[in-house]
């Protein structure tokens, strides 16, 4: 028997990658649980009782026979009850901090819940598959089968206690985050008894996470590699023995792949080869959308409670909203949350916080609390407003998110002109021409992926001189609140890329890196989140337009917006060679930036 009492969690651990690094973030580790998805629902009582099971599940998975390694969480008393379903973040276990604290909130609440180490990690068997529906998926739906009767643990083990809907049909959600978050819609899709999701801080695309191309309408052509973050994952993924000692046969794949699926494997080396050949980026783009919620949404039909962190360089909010939009236009359920903390950090007071306990308290707690007594418990309940997001201007922590029953639309444009203004009238627009160049190496930098993930400083965001190009608007005249990601349409000129775009190698093509920073009177910059916009421009003899990642961010009155082009950026694969771009601005042709500006 244990105690049900609440525990801290996320005492160490990587908020990215499930237990094995810490991150700072404002000079404190945010705890782990809270990237990894961990949001609880309503308590019975504090001091509920539970029995805690360690089981195993022989499962058949991708060609393979693996065992799952479990932790049945029931409550005590009598009754049936509904169960939560919950797996850990990349690199974790189901004896994570944050895992492990799911397992117990929920039972406390009267749930019964099911934890498990993911494929591929902890004790559990498998390859690493990314949340494949088809493995990964598989794999979650055979535990859906013992929550409902049709199967037993290996140790005989059955689930009786579990609400029903009908035979075989257990009552169940799931929840968490990142890598935890993704195998919900992975599931959701292949098996249509799980009632309601809550991903957290996920990808929708992994094509666009790992190597964006923020050009619209270019899905074809590869971005720019994302090379700290992807390449910090993949050895977390092959260093598995040095965390896990006496791995289980089935996790092993070959001396060149150890513990991934082969197509992993073969998709990190093309990126960290910087080509981009016909063939292989055809087939990288296939199998990194076959795994994303991108390539099946069209079948989750389980209602969904989206949550993102604004904070996040990895998952960004561009992801979530692409999730929204596909299933609110299919007709199935969905909200969408946007907290401040992410990938990248940005816990602020007041926010979701498990080891705080502050479930009620919080308004992100408050949400997910509604949601599964609405799609679990059955009751008549509000869910909330379709969209919501956190303000980090409000001081007030009970007042700090906004709602609306939509995002905002690009409803304010601002025009590039050729003396480096940035207008708000085409007839202001000066005519003029101005060029930057490339070096060979990174000019630019927003962010050091790899040194945040092991809790080291980050140099302040800063772009060098001849290779970036920049537009300031005048001081602004009232405060402005951006919701939402911008989108700036512009037209460059490239000798040199023209030249080489139609090499038959997509990385022949021009990179590029815009970014909006906010400026303060004294001439203090900020990047907002340090999140930026990588480009590979389709074709540099037509106009493209940019979709900038998702911010919420209030521009104060006596501020300026400086939109930024770089030639190149740290955190990412930039340029084959010297490129200089020049751009050209006249008041019937010159590049427009968009904003969302919520309330007009």
């Amino acid at each position: 028997m244990t105690s049900g009492r609440y525990l801290p969690v996320g005492k160490s651990g990587c908020p990215q990658c499930g237990g094995l690094v810490s991150r700072r973030v404002l000079g404190s580790c945010v705890p782990l649980a809270l990237l990894l998805g961990a949001t609880l629902t309503h308590p019975a009582t504090a001091t509920t009782q539970y029995t805690v099971t360690a089981l195993k599940f022989t499962v058949q998975t991708g060609g393979r026979s693996c065992t799952i390694d479990a932790d049945l969480y029931r409550p005590s008393g009598a009754g049936r009850a509904p169960a939560v379903l919950a797996t850990n973040g990349f690199g974790g276990s189901k004896n994570d901090g944050s895992t492990d604290a799911i397992g117990k909130a929920f039972a406390e609440r009267g749930y019964v819940s099911l934890v498990y180490s993911g494929l591929g990690f902890g004790r559990s068997g498998c390859l690493i598959s990314l949340d494949d529906p088809a493995i990964d998926g598989t794999a979650a739906s055979q535990l859906i089968d013992f929550l409902g009767g049709k199967r037993s643990a290996d140790d005989g083990t059955t689930a009786d206690f579990v609400t029903l809907d009908s035979a075989g049909d257990p009552r169940v959600g799931m929840i968490g985050g990142s890598y935890g978050g993704a195998i919900q819609l992975a599931t959701a899709a292949i098996d249509r008894r799980v009632d309601a999701l809550v991903p957290m801080i996920t990808w929708n695309d992994l094509a666009y996470s790992l190597d964006p191309n923020n050009a619209v309408g270019a899905r074809q052509v590869p971005g720019a590699f994302k090379w700290q973050w992807t390449n910090g994952f993949y050895l977390i993924g092959e260093g598995q023995p040095l965390l896990q000692p006496s791995l289980d046969p089935s996790r092993i794949n070959s001396l060149t792949c150890l513990h991934f699926v082969s197509q992993a494997c073969d998709t990190i080396r093309t990126l960290n080869s910087g080509r981009y050949p016909a063939d292989r980026t055809a087939e990288l783009l296939s199998y990194a959308r076959s795994v994303s919620p991108v390539s099946y949404l069209s079948r989750v039909k389980a209602p969904t409670l989206l949550v993102q962190g604004q904070t996040d360089s990895l998952f960004n909010l561009n992801e979530a909203t692409a999730t929204y939009k596909a299933l609110q236009a299919q007709g199935t359920q969905v909200k969408m949350v946007w907290q401040n903390w992410g990938h990248s950090g940005g816990m602020a007071a007041g926010e979701l916080n498990l080891s705080q306990g502050n479930l009620e308290t919080s308004y992100v707690g408050r949400r997910v609390l509604t949601w599964f007594d609405r799609y679990l418990g059955k009751k008549n309940v509000d869910t909330g407003p379709a969209f919501a997001y956190y303000r980090d201007w409000i001081t007030d922590p009970n007042g700090t998110y906004a709602t609306a029953d939509r995002l905002p639309s690009l409803s304010r444009n601002l025009y590039l002109s050729g003396d480096g203004k940035l207008v708000d009238n085409r007839a202001k627009v000066a005519r003029g021409s101005r060029t930057y160049t490339n070096w060979l190496v990174p000019t630019s930098h927003s962010e050091s992926s790899l040194a945040g993930m092991i809790g080291l400083p980050d140099p302040a965001p800063y772009d060098t001189e001849g290779t970036y190009l920049g537009w300031t608007s005048e001081p602004l005249a009232r405060t402005t609140d951006v919701v939402g990601a911008p989108r700036a349409t512009l037209k460059v000129v490239s000798p040199k890329a023209e030249r080489t775009q139609g090499s038959g190698d997509a990385a022949d093509k021009l990179v590029l890196f815009t970014k909006l920073y906010d400026v303060a009177p004294d001439g203090s910059k900020t990047l907002v989140h340090r999140l930026v916009a990588p480009v590979r421009v389709p074709d540099v003899t037509k106009s493209f337009t940019v979709t900038l990642p998702g911010i919420v961010h209030r521009f104060e009155k006596g501020h300026r917006l400086r939109f930024v082009v770089a030639a190149s950026d740290d955190a990412y694969f930039g340029n084959r060679g010297i490129k200089p771009v020049t751009v050209v601005s006249a008041p019937e042709d010159t590049g427009v930036l968009r904003l969302p500006v919520a309330g007009g």
